[in-house]
C-alpha cells in the first residue's frame, strides 16, 4: 500500500480538520505545516518522539494555544476556547493517588459548572454523572477514596469525566502514563468500547503503538513538523518515518512484530515523558477548556533515548 504523504489531508470534511497548520512554543517550531482529517467515529492512536508536539496539537484543537498558520475545524466549526463537544484528559498525574475524596465526588467537581463555569442544576448535575459512571462500568467504583483505586481504576473515572455533557470529540493525552500493561490493556478497551457505543471520534496519545494495535482505526504519527495519518501499514514504514525522523530509518518486521531501525541500532520506546519541549516541563494548569474537565497536576520528566522501539502486530 502507497505510505501517505506526511501532512496530507484525506479531503473530505470530517469530525476534525487541520489545514497547513503551524506552532511554535517559546520561538520553536513545533509543527511547520500539518493537514489531516478525521472522520467522525474513527479512533486514531497519536503516536511520535518528544517534542514532535502531540500535547501542543491538542491544547491547539482546544483553542489553548494560538496557531502561527492554517486552520483547525472541530466538526466543521472553527476552534472556540470552551468548545463543549470536546472532552479532554491532559496527562494524568501521581498527585491524584493520594486524595481522599470519593470517586463519584471526584468526577461530579466537573460536572458542577462544566459549562463554562455556569452551574448547572443539582438533578441534572447528578444524572449526568450517573449517566458516565455507568457508560465507563465505575458505579460501585466511584464510591470508594481515589486513594484506594489502582491507577487503571482512577483512569476509569477521568474518562467518565471526559465523557460528562455529551462530548463528540475525545482528546486523551498519554492516558497510559505509568499504567502496568494489563491496565494498559483494560484502558485501551475501556475507551474502545465507549467510543464504539457513542459513536464518537477518539484522539489517543502514546508513547508506543503496542496496546493500541487492536484498537485504533488510523494512526497520526508526528515528528520533524510534520504529521502522516494513516493505516499502521501505511504510516509506520521506512520512507514516512525517515521523513518524520529527520533521519534514515528503516523498518523490520520479524515473528509478528515491528523493529524500527537507525542503521543497526533500534529505535527506543519513547519515554513516559510529557513531551514538546518548553511545555513538556510544566504543564499548564488552565482549565477553561472543552467542557473545563481539567485533571492537571504538573510535574517535570527527564528525557531520554536508549533502548528499543518494537510494536506487537
Amino acid at each position: 500500500m502507497t505510505a501517505p504523504d506526511p501532512g496530507s489531508a484525506r479531503g473530505k470534511a470530517g469530525a476534525l480538520e487541520v489545514e497547513h497548520v503551524a506552532l511554535e512554543l517559546g520561538g520553536r517550531p513545533i509543527l511547520k505545516d500539518a493537514s489531516f482529517t478525521v472522520a467522525a467515529g474513527e479512533f486514531i492512536g497519536v503516536l511520535g518522539p518528544n517534542g514532535a508536539g502531540k500535547t501542543t496539537l491538542m491544547r491547539a484543537m482546544l483553542g489553548l494555544l494560538p496557531l502561527s498558520k492554517g486552520a483547525i475545524r472541530v466538526n466543521g466549526a472553527p476552534v472556540v476556547r470552551g468548545n463543549p463537544s470536546i472532552g479532554y484528559m491532559p496527562q494524568t498525574r501521581s498527585g491524584l493517588a493520594g486524595r481522599h475524596v470519593r470517586g463519584r465526588d471526584f468526577v461530579a467537581m466537573a460536572a458542577n459548572g462544566h459549562r463554562w463555569g455556569l452551574p448547572l442544576a443539582n438533578a441534572a448535575a447528578r444524572a449526568d454523572v450517573d449517566r458516565v459512571l455507568d457508560l465507563v462500568g465505575a458505579r460501585t467504583l466511584a464510591m470508594r477514596p481515589l486513594s484506594e483505586l489502582s491507577g487503571g481504576e482512577r483512569q476509569r473515572l477521568l474518562l467518565a469525566q471526559c465523557l460528562l455533557g455529551d462530548p463528540k470529540l475525545l482528546l486523551l493525552d498519554e492516558p497510559l502514563i505509568s499504567l502496568d500493561p494489563r491496565h494498559q490493556t483494560g484502558v485501551v478497551d475501556l475507551v474502545r468500547s465507549v467510543q464504539r457505543e457513542l459513536g464518537i471520534t477518539v484522539l489517543f496519545s502514546a508513547h508506543e503503538l503496542n496496546p493500541l494495535l487492536n484498537s485504533i482505526d488510523r494512526v497520526l504519527y508526528l515528528g520533524n513538523g510534520s504529521a502522516a495519518l494513516g493505516t499502521i501499514d501505511e504510516v509506520i514504514t521506512k520512507p514516512v518515518l525517515s521523513q518524520l525522523y529527520g533521519s534514515p530509518i528503516d523498518v523490520m518486521r520479524v515473528n509478528g512484530r515491528i523493529f524500527v531501525m537507525a542503521g543497526d541500532v533500534e529505535v527506543d520506546k519513547l519515554d513516559h515523558a510529557h513531551e514538546d519541549g518548553p511545555e513538556g516541563h510544566s504543564h499548564s494548569h488552565d482549565h477553561d477548556h472543552a467542557q473545563g474537565h481539567g485533571h492537571g497536576h504538573g510535574h517535570g520528566h527527564a528525557h531520554h533515548h536508549t533502548g528499543t522501539h518494537s510494536h506487537d502486530v
